[in-house]
């Protein structure tokens, strides 16, 4: 199901939408966890604490928003309270794991190294994703005349994006091959995301 078919769908429902935005939430704050584990101890510059900050602030926000569905429920992250909670989990895992494989394979990298150069391509491959998902969320909100918005997370997300580019300009040169083989990696991962939202919503047949 198309994302211009699926959101519109889940906003109509108060249940779905709830847990749409605690899906959402939970994601945003495994990448903020992600972004601090990343970390050196002693060589973290501002952008990178600028970026867990805001993703952790992201999760609190699309929580926060809950509330104003009119649902009931959605206190945590547990199964029962998330959309395709095992797609869910597992995307940004997934992609991490990939992602480090692949530096692995074509950098020999490890450590403090592996663990930043896995945080720029994972999060570069995010950043593009949130560049496209946010905005089509934001349409679905205002067609539905939603109290919710999610305009400042549009503006950060595109703020991100800069932000990882100019990283990888540093850490990589030339990134964008490393930068397509992550977005690919993700694509797939997105995808079987979507995929798994819309059978879960799907009515049950007729007999």
């Amino acid at each position: 199901m198309e994302l211009n078919h699926l959101i519109p769908r889940l906003v109509s429902s108060p249940e779905l939408h709830a847990k749409w935005l605690n899906s959402l939430s939970m994601m945003e704050n495994t990448g903020a966890r992600k972004i601090s584990a990343s970390e050196n101890e002693q060589l973290v510059d501002e952008i990178v604490l600028k970026h867990a900050a805001e993703e952790a602030r992201h999760a609190y926000y699309l929580k926060s928003q809950i509330k104003k569905t009119g649902y009931e429920g959605c206190k945590t992250y547990q199964a029962h309270e998330l959309l395709a909670p095992i797609e869910s989990q597992q995307y940004l895992h997934a992609l991490d794991v990939a992602i480090s494989r692949y530096l692995k394979r074509n950098f020999n990298f490890e450590g403090d190294n592996l663990k930043y150069a896995a945080y720029l391509l994972v999060t570069y491959a995010i950043e593009e994703r949130a560049d496209e998902l946010y905005p089509i969320y934001e349409d679905a909100l205002k067609a539905a005349q939603s109290k919710i918005s999610v305009r400042m997370i549009v503006v950060e997300e595109q703020g991100h994006l800069e932000e990882m580019i100019q990283q990888m300009n540093v850490f990589f040169g030339d990134w964008k091959e490393h930068g397509e083989y992550a977005i690919g990696i993700e694509k797939k991962l997105f995808n079987k995301w979507v995929s798994a939202i819309g059978k879960s919503i799907q009515e049950p047949a007729l007999p």
